[in-house]
């Protein structure tokens, strides 16, 4: 197991913790990362588009004109798909766009983008937030203090209710719990910053599931 430094949110040294080599010590493997980032963006699309056929266009119910002598093509309805205000041939209706992946490449999916952060040193762990009261000034000086810049994922239990709420109003700040991390939470994030007690439990989550 590799070892890291536990920082105080004042940016302190408070000693060190082991990572689990099982979660942050794998060979990063991009292709399984790509597949299911590419399956996690596609589930969050909505899929509501929708045209009309020719059949559900309001109007054209009566020929244009009659069949011969106009010297025009015949046409039956002003609403076929060659016609100006006509319905779409082959448009697109709605649909899921989800795509169905294993957990197994979910999970080193995961394992991946923490061990690709953790090799790079955009893993932290402090000691604890310590948060009386909710207050954002605390947590950009926090942020500043462990040298944090650009985005920052950091991963709360809900025991650190005045931690999320000092957090949230941070524009480049993301909160999100040990059991919804992803990989594409991690991977476009710049650094992840775990607290002592929610290392544990996301090496725990993530060992069993690799068994």
């Amino acid at each position: 197991m590799s070892q890291i430094a536990v920082k105080n949110p004042a940016g302190t040294d408070a000693g060190t913790i082991d990572l689990d080599d099982a979660v942050f010590g794998v060979q990063p493997n991009v292709p399984v990362m790509h597949q299911v980032v590419t399956a996690q963006l596609a589930a969050r699309r909505a899929g509501t588009q929708s045209t009309k056929t020719r059949s559900e266009v309001s109007g054209g119910g009566a020929k244009p004109y009659r069949q011969k002598g106009t010297g025009n093509a015949r046409q039956g309805s002003t609403r076929a798909p060659h016609f100006s205000g006509g319905g779409v041939a082959l448009g697109p209706k709605p649909r899921s766009y989800a795509q169905k992946t294993p957990k197994k490449m979910v999970r080193l999916a995961l394992r991946s983008a923490l061990s690709d952060r953790a090799a790079t040193g955009a893993v932290t762990v402090v000691e604890a937030w310590d948060f009386d009261t909710p207050s954002t000034k605390a947590a950009v000086a926090a942020l500043l203090a462990l040298g944090l810049e650009g985005r920052v994922l950091v991963v709360l239990s809900d025991a650190d209710a005045a931690a999320a709420l000092s957090f949230r109003n941070i524009p480049e700040v993301q909160i999100i719990r040990p059991a919804e991390l992803n990989a594409y939470d991690v991977l476009c994030n710049d650094h992840i910053v775990f607290t002592r007690a929610t290392l544990p439990s996301t090496v725990a989550t993530e060992s069993e599931a690799a068994k």
